[in-house]
């Protein structure tokens, strides 16, 4: 489960079990866990996360988009 990037609290991070899904990122802070996709960058899921958390994590995620897809393609070699 390779953390990518830690901004604010949140933990951005992917599971190495999951390489045939599109690129996406799961986002866990107290308690509370989301997936957005990467490519548009768009919520998957949610657990607990208030849509003001919501909209900061996508705000976060489009910054560093980036980074975050870097990330998955050299993990996954795609």
């Amino acid at each position: 489960m390779p953390t990518v990037l830690r901004y604010q609290g949140f933990s951005f991070y992917f599971y190495s079990h999951e390489p045939n899904e599109s690129p996406h990122i799961h986002v866990d802070k107290g308690g509370a866990s989301a997936k957005f996709w990467l490519e548009p960058i768009a919520l998957a899921r949610n657990m607990g996360y208030t849509a003001v958390e919501l909209r900061r994590i996508q705000q976060i995620a489009e910054k560093h988009q980036n980074l975050l897809l870097e990330k998955w393609h050299e993990y996954f070699n795609r």
